[in-house]
């Protein structure tokens, strides 16, 4: 990357303005370069323009990965427009990561979107018909997936960090120092609970983030909390345990890993004070999966009053399964102390790095009541011998050199700013929609039906909304999928991992299609 791209990827401030104007050099305004012809667009858009043109070539395949792009200076130049028009195209794909800086090989291209802006989402087997069906009511099994691999121009789905943020030179640094110290025998089969170097890691993040006490002989490193809910999910049918309860709304894959493990389903309401525990005793399940310390989708956190009652429910022989999946991102409230920490001998609880880090780790952790710790190493055994080990022991440097806290500190702060550019392109295009859970996550809630919009009483259906969308080239989650029961329209709406001009520009299309739906 040449030293103005570098700049420009490391803070500028450039927007489109008055300087954004082309030279009068009475020569014509376009470039070798993928044939690009800058003469029509008009002096204030060219940023967005330029940024893209390159991005839809780099999904159709133009620009494949690990093509370089010119210098900022030498496209800049063909152009005829500012370097400043050139560095700030290229920082926004570099935060969507989409184009990083390579050194002596310059700029180049390192991941492709799943299909160009505007011309690929009627590839094969995704035209309008298939959009619609995925958002139907009906059969939900492996919907995410499949929504996950539609072509979008604009990703808002939840569940995602910035992913554009993932400390690849600590982690690099990290595996270098590992494979340099490791041993004949650390290229082995590793212990099933995990290496003891993570455990230890995790019982000290634990202990620092969480407020969670343990011995690193407690703590089973799994593949992610999916897995964590497979393995406890056997474990409650060799109890004898056939039915489990969820928070409605609540997480659709957290209630299909359930289902896929032989459970029935008990739906719980959840309302500003989480999930209701007297609803929970009265349905007779003898165990509960939930989000306590920051409730999926709706983003409550679990009252003061209700986490006494749910603790005692425990005591009385219930399960709860605690599902910490990202406590650790919160910017409006204080911390919320995880269940386990109160009652170690009553909670499983299972947390992961796919919010800090990123999820293609999968490197997740589960804690359980000392009676059950044999039963899960067991079954984790049988399962996958355990993970690799050389991932557990690059993680397991991270957390201990306090690399994982800097990364977390440094996100945190993109995600806070991604949050607010969205609250406020909402309260822009969606004018009509409440907002729920913004103090913490990765994520917003939106309903809509409340006045002055009324939505609902006019029979807005959000996968109607979520399929128009997707039409246009966004992706969201209709809150449908995760509820069990009645409720209001609403999407559930991802904010880390899209650069804020993404954000605002996918908030804008929902709000078009919404115009479009209501009568």
């Amino acid at each position: 990357m040449d030293r103005s791209t570098k700049a420009s990827l490391e803070g500028s401030k450039h927007t489109e303005g008055p300087t954004d104007k082309v030279p009068d050099r009475g020569t014509s305004l376009g470039s070798d370069f993928l044939q690009l012809e800058i003469g029509q667009v008009p002096a204030g858009g060219r940023t967005a323009w330029l940024t893209e043109q390159l991005r839809s070539a780099i999904a159709d395949g133009r620009l494949h990965v690990g093509a370089r792009l010119p210098a900022s200076r030498a496209l800049a130049e063909e152009l005829h427009v500012t370097r400043g028009v050139v560095t700030e195209a290229y920082r926004r794909l570099a935060e969507s990561g989409q184009i990083a800086g390579r050194g002596r090989l310059g700029t180049v291209v390192v991941a492709a979107p799943a299909a160009p802006p505007g011309h690929a989402y009627d590839m094969p087997g995704t035209g309008a018909g298939s959009r619609a069906a995925i958002f139907s009511a009906g059969d939900r099994d492996g919907v995410v997936d499949v929504l996950r691999a539609m072509p979008c121009r604009i990703d808002l789905s939840p569940g995602v960090p910035d992913l554009a943020a993932f400390p690849r030179a600590a982690w690099l640094r990290a595996e270098r120092a590992i494979l340099a110290a490791a041993a004949p025998a650390d290229f082995g089969y590793g212990d099933p609970r995990g290496a003891p170097a993570l455990r230890r890691a995790v019982v000290g993040w634990l202990a620092r983030n969480r407020g969670i006490l343990a011995d690193p002989d407690e703590v089973v490193v799994v593949a992610g909390v999916a897995q964590a809910l497979s393995l406890l999910a056997r474990l409650l049918l060799e109890d004898g345990i056939r039915r489990v309860a969820v928070e409605d709304p609540g997480s659709l894959g957290a209630r299909q890993q359930l289902e896929y493990g032989g459970h029935s389903i008990v739906p719980i309401r959840v309302d500003a004070g989480g999930l209701d525990v007297g609803a929970l005793r009265a349905s007779g399940a003898r165990a509960v999966l939930l989000t306590p310390a920051h409730q999926f989708p709706t983003g409550v956190v679990l009252d003061g009053e209700r986490r006494r009652e749910l603790l005692g429910w425990a005591a009385e022989g219930g399960v709860v399964i605690e599902d910490d999946y990202d406590a650790e991102h919160r910017y409006d409230r204080p911390p919320v102390p995880a269940l386990r920490s109160l009652m170690p001998e009553g909670v499983c609880y299972a947390g992961s790095v796919s919010k800090l880090l990123a999820p293609a780790l999968r490197i997740g952790w589960l804690l359980v009541p000392p009676d059950r710790l044999d039963a899960v190493v067991r079954a984790k055994r049988y399962a996958d011998l355990g993970n690799g080990v050389l991932t557990q022991l690059v993680l397991a440097r991270l957390m201990d050199s306090g690399e994982l806290e800097r990364h977390l500190r440094h996100v945190r702060r993109r995600h806070r700013r991604r949050r607010d550019v969205m609250l406020k392109a909402i309260e822009e295009h969606l004018p009509g929609a409440r907002v729920h859970g913004a103090a913490a996550g990765l994520h917003l809630m939106v309903t809509f039906g409340d006045p002055p919009d009324g939505a609902h009483d006019r029979g807005l259906c959000d996968g109607a909304l979520a399929a128009a969308a997707l039409d246009r080239g966004v992706k969201v989650h209709p809150l449908s999928w995760h509820r069990i029961g009645p409720g209001p329209p609403g999407l559930v709406l991802g904010y880390a991992a899209g650069p804020a001009h993404d954000i605002e520009q996918g908030i804008a299309t929902i709000g078009a299609a919404l115009r479009g739906l209501l009568p």
